[in-house]
């Protein structure tokens, strides 16, 4: 009984670990979009994640909620530094989320500032 019990136990424990090597080493897809940068938090009671939104539409009529790994310093850094302004960020997405990770399947890899369209042409 003992030993059935053990090979069950070892049989949920390598599923488990299997399905996160997946979910958190093969990407869905990867891509970039650009926005408005109007949120980046680090947010949390016991695990702490860094989550945020680009509004990419007129008043916010389309949102892309992202998060980033902790390991990310630079990423942070220059998302906290391009707060409120118009941004591009390439992203991987995940097939799964995993809480520790981040509230969402999107990842940020990079983010660059940009010209926002809607100011282009009034250059002097």
């Amino acid at each position: 009984m003992r030993k059935i019990l053990g090979l069950v136990l070892l049989g949920i424990a390598l599923i488990a670990t299997l399905y996160y090597a997946f979910v958190y080493f093969v990407p869905y897809s990867e891509g970039v979009r650009s926005g408005e940068l109007i949120k980046i938090s680090h947010k949390g009671v016991i695990i702490k994640t860094w989550e945020g939104e680009i509004s990419q539409g007129i008043s916010g009529a389309q949102i892309f909620s992202f998060s980033v790994e902790e390991s990310e310093k630079e990423v942070i850094n220059k998302l906290q530094e391009y707060q409120g302004r118009y941004v591009k960020v390439a992203y991987k997405e995940r097939y799964g989320k995993i809480f520790w990770l981040g509230d969402t399947k999107y990842f940020i890899t990079n983010v660059q500032e940009e010209q926002s369209p809607h100011f282009r042409g009034n250059e002097q």
